[in-house]
Parts: C-alpha cells; structure tokens; sequence
C-alpha cells in the first residue's frame, strides 16, 4: 500500500516532525507540502536534517493538488484547517487536523476560546478525537480526524484508568503539567528566546489555557459525568518534553499495589503506553523522539491522594507522533509502522 500524502504548513516545529516520521515511513508518499512564505524552497533547504530524504519543495496551497492525495495533515495555526476541510472531504479525501479546528464539540465554546468564529461548524459532529487508547475503533471508520493537543494527551492517559474505574474523586482533579518551549511554536517571540527562557522557569495561562476545555471535555467523555479540574501550565528551559503531575483524592482504599495492577491492567495492550514498575518516575529524556507516552503512579504515605506522573514528547506523541499513529489506524497498518524510533539519550 502506498499513501499519497499532503502536507498543509509544512515550515513549523510539528510540519518538520511529521516529515521526519514520514520520510521514514514504508507507505508514506509525500506528494504536496504547502508553504505560503517558502513556496519554491527545497524542503530540505530549510531542515538540512531532511536532506536525502525528503526531495521536494514547498508550493503554494492548491486545492486541486491537495484533492489528488489520500490524506491531507494539517500542521497549520488554529483557524487555518477549517476554511479548506469541507472542500477536501466534498473530493474523497481523508483529513487529520493537528491544530485545535475540530478539537471541541460545541462551536461557541470553541469560538469563546480561539476568539474566532468557526468556518464550518457542521462538521464539528462527525469530527472524531484522536486518542487512539479510546477512540481506536471511531478513528478506523472517520474521515475527519481532530488530533489532540499535547497537555491534553499527557494529561487524559493519566487520568484515564482512574476514571474508567470509578475510583476518585471527579470534583477536585488537578493537572500540574511542564512543557518545553517547542511547545510555542516556530514563531519568534520574546518569551521563548534563549536569554528569555534559558535558565528560567515559571507558569503561564494560569487564569485559562487553551487546552483546558479540550482536557475537561475528554475527561468528562471517559468519566460519563461532569468534572472539576484545576490544570495549570508551566514552561521549562528545555525543548521538547511534556511532564504532567495528576493529583486525584481516592474514594476507595485501593493499595499502591491495586493502583500499579489497575494502570497495568488498562495498557496492557497499548503499545505506545508504558506503565513503569512501581517505585520509579518517568523521564522527559526517556521519551524524546518517539511516540510513547510514560506513567508511573503514586499514593504517597499511604494517604488518601493519588499522584500519576506522565511524560511525552509534545512534538510526536503530544502531535506529529500521534498523527501519524492515527493515520496508520485510518489505513488498516499496524499502529507502530513508521514509529518504531528509540528515544535520544542523552
């Protein structure tokens, strides 16, 4: 099988790691990458680290380009997708949103949100999540894709055996979560230069994150009932990493041991969560240029909190990573075609 590819904002942090993934990938065929700004440009012009693999170069968008492939990425800011999706899917051709365009079910809290009205909000319904540990069998069947964001992929596969199991308190759940400054983007700004960022470390958004009504909406999914979630972001001197500390108050006396069954239990055959064995922590490092994500859980003193620690990298697990597992659950390929890459260490 052979996937005739396009790529939509092929310049950014997370247009060059799914061209990373891709290049490698055996039934990936990267026919168009779009670039208003580079049109013209060799891709690996711009990301010698592509050079040899990736022989193309950046074109302008066009519609009918784009219709002539099998699956169309969009690795575009927020806003972008929505004013071409409806014309591809009208042509036959599979769409996976990398931006937050299809992330929420209801257009006005998305609009609240992204301070823009929503292009094409019918399409909001059959838009289909893209956590593959949930929605595996709703990906298989879609045609519309809303990949998730990287806080909320850390954050919901932490939460979640908790939640299918009914065993905390949904009223009180806090997300403490620490990202590296790829997570911003390519754009320049002040806030992420080096002199800015290196050597410093605070939180942001802490009166409302983005990604806080896409987390709270997928943890009410999974918990069939309304939750309550403080969910607070951080930015550390690093460039890739996500680090996600959960805290949950237990409603049950469940053992350290019964919590470590009970995670192990639900990833079990997940093949891109790792449970680590009781009494380790999950590294950033551990992670870095693969797809998987990493948790450990905790009750610290035998009290009644529950603490899960979950890392992930924000470029391919948190986005390209995951985009690309979704694409291969949309074509029938064994989920880890393509993404079978060993994190860098050191």
């Amino acid at each position: 099988m052979s996937i005739t590819i396009g790529i939509v904002g092929g310049t950014g942090y997370t247009g060059v790691e799914l061209l990373r993934l891709l290049a490698a990938h055996p039934q990936a065929h990267l026919q168009v990458i779009t670039s208003r700004s580079e049109a013209g440009m060799p891709v690996a012009a711009l990301f010698p680290n592509l050079r040899g693999h990736v022989d193309i170069a950046f074109s302008a968008p066009d519609s009918k380009a784009l219709s002539a492939c099998d699956l169309v990425f969009f690795a575009t800011p927020n806003g972008t997708a929505m004013q071409m999706v409806p014309e591809l899917l009208e042509a036959g051709v599979k769409v996976i949103d990398l931006a937050a365009d299809f992330r929420l079910h209801d257009a006005q809290l998305w609009e609240q949100w992204y301070a823009m009205p929503h292009a094409c909000s019918h399409l909001l319904p059959e838009a289909v999540y893209g956590l593959p540990e949930i929605y595996r069998a709703e990906i298989a069947k879609a045609r519309l894709v809303a990949n998730p964001g990287c806080y909320p992929t850390a954050v919901q596969l932490g939460f979640l055996p908790l939640l299918e199991a009914g065993v905390i308190d949904t009223n009180n759940l806090i997300a403490d979560a620490k990202s590296g400054v790829s997570g911003a983007g390519r754009k320049a700004e002040v806030a992420t230069l080096l002199g800015e960022a290196g050597e410093n470390f605070k939180a942001y958004k802490v009166d409302g994150h983005r990604h806080l009504p896409e987390i709270k909406q997928g943890l009410t999914e999974i918990n069939k009932a309304p939750v309550a979630l403080t969910f607070v972001s951080h930015l550390v001197p690093m460039i890739r990493g996500i680090h996600a500390t959960l805290y949950a108050k237990l409603n049950t006396d469940l053992s350290q041991q019964a919590l470590q069954k009970l995670f192990e239990d639900r990833y079990q055959n997940e093949r891109f969560v790792d449970v680590l064995p009781a009494g380790t922590t999950p590294e950033t490092r551990s992670v870095r240029g693969n797809n998987w994500c990493r948790l450990a859980v905790y009750r610290p003193q035998g009290a009644d909190t529950v603490v899960v620690l979950s890392v992930i990298d924000n470029l391919v697990k948190g986005a390209a990573g995951q985009a690309v597992q979704n694409m291969n659950i949309l074509f029938g390929l064994a989920e880890e075609t393509g993404l079978n890459t060993i994190a860098l260490l050191p």
